[in-house]
């Protein structure tokens, strides 16, 4: 994992609350003149069927994810200074550990569920309690993200 500290560290999963959370950690990075890195992250359990997996290329299909939400976030122009990380391993553990090493972590105040499991509900909360740099939990409705 990177261990840039002077940066923003901001997790993506896909719906509205994280391009949200993207737009807003953007805003915060660069207030600060920090880097932002988007995270999105992949975990299948040990009960995936081998089928499934055989069909499956969850490296690839999180890489979608987070372009799809870099450019519903800002189009044709995303900030200079983003970096974007797709990493493997459960969520809230992998951004726990990512925060060790970030001025910010933020986070949308709700997920993405379904078979891949990114960003779920219970993300923020465990970010929240468990990490090791300042968490801001994004809330989009309150924000207006669609602006």
């Amino acid at each position: 994992m990177d261990t840039i500290a002077n940066r923003i560290i901001v997790g993506v999963d896909g719906p509205d609350s994280s391009v949200a959370a993207l737009r807003y950690a953007a805003r915060i990075a660069d207030a600060l003149d920090l880097p932002l890195e988007a995270v999105t992250t992949w975990h299948y359990s040990s009960a995936t069927e081998a089928r499934v997996m055989m069909e499956w290329t969850p490296d690839e299909d999180a890489k979608d994810t987070l372009a799809d939400a870099v450019g519903r976030a800002f189009g044709d122009a995303p900030p200079a200074r983003l970096v974007r990380t797709v990493a493997a391993g459960p969520p809230a553990r992998t951004l726990i550990e990512m925060s060790r090493a970030c001025e910010m972590l933020v986070v949308s105040d709700r997920g993405h569920g379904g078979f891949v499991g990114l960003l779920l509900g219970s993300v923020s909360a465990a970010c929240v309690r468990h990490a090791h740099s300042p968490v801001l939990v994004v809330r989009p409705h309150a924000l207006h993200a669609e602006d």
